[in-house]
């Protein structure tokens, strides 16, 4: 089992001017570590379940950007990116971008946006549940269309694109979009899961336990065999948010069971003061540990 980073909370690194030296030792101890990706937010605002809204919040391809360029490894992507806040058109354009910068390592996390208070506050228009879902799949068939070699025109029901040109195209070209590898957050069984199943190369879970994880599994398998797709092609990974130093063992073991459903990859995270020294102790406690499971 791989681990990933989220960084969900800047706090931790002081005053603005400390971000940016406060993310690159983050993530180069993640790379020193053995952790696989570093994700972010998607979120203009702290989420205010999380803690007060008015905590830092970065931008998150503007982020991910700088640390394509203070990285090697680590593949970089949000978890997961908003579908309303950005036109799909100019969303694949900013993937393909990162993907080129990066040297190949961008990942396309996305899902249907929720955040009404930051909707509200900075203008941007927030639609009822079923027509976000259906702009997330349209957004899905325009990245696929766009990082692939038709230029032509997409017409669906809420985007009108006249040309799909996107040049240079990434450089990963094996994913299921003909793209980066896409991964399509949440654990809703009608819409959700199947378009996982349609279009992306990999689930992301709650650490919801194993029981309800099997479940959710069987049931992406089923949309999986409804349009003809061979299961074992998505990914299957979780996002915890248990910190893995407060009993290694509990965790490791814990892990061990999502392992014996084929979950291959897990999200952590810490809101603690030294982030770069959390990561650290977390790949050398656990991190060979989880790779053997």
């Amino acid at each position: 089992m791989d681990l990933a980073l989220h960084v969900a909370d800047f706090t931790g690194f002081g005053a603005p001017e400390h971000l940016p030296a406060g993310l690159s030792a983050t993530a180069r101890a993640a790379e020193d570590a053995g952790f696989t990706t570093l994700t972010l937010m998607d979120h203009w605002f702290q989420m205010d379940a999380l803690a007060p809204a008015t905590d830092p919040m970065l931008e998150g391809y503007t982020t991910l950007g700088y640390l394509a360029g203070r990285t090697e490894r680590l593949r970089l992507g949000l978890l997961v990116t908003g579908v309303t806040y950005r036109h799909p058109g100019l969303l694949a354009k900013t993937v393909a971008t990162l993907d080129v910068l990066s040297g190949g390592r961008a990942l396309l996390g996305i899902g249907a946006a929720w955040y009404e208070r930051e909707h509200l506050g900075l203008g941007v228009p927030f639609p009822p549940v079923a027509e976000r879902f259906e702009r997330l799949e349209e957004a899905l068939a325009i990245c696929g269309q766009m990082w692939g070699e038709e230029v032509g025109p997409f017409a669906g029901r809420h985007h009108r694109l006249a040309e799909t040109l996107c040049v240079p195209r990434p450089l990963q070209a094996a994913g299921r979009l003909a793209g980066p590898p896409v991964l399509v957050g949440g654990m809703g069984e009608r819409k959700t899961l199947r378009l996982v199943a349609r279009y992306a190369d990999a689930c992301n879970l709650f650490d919801a336990g194993p029981d309800v994880v099997a479940h959710k599994l069987a049931v992406l398998d089923r949309h999986c065999e409804d349009v003809g797709r061979d299961p074992a092609e998505v990914t299957r990974t979780v996002v915890t948010g248990t910190d893995p130093l407060a009993d290694p063992d509990a965790f490791v073991a814990a892990m061990g069971a999502y392992a014996d459903l084929g979950v291959t990859t897990v999200w952590v995270g810490s809101a603690g003061p030294d982030l770069p020294a959390w990561v650290t102790r977390v790949g050398g406690e656990v991190g060979a540990r989880l790779a053997g499971l």
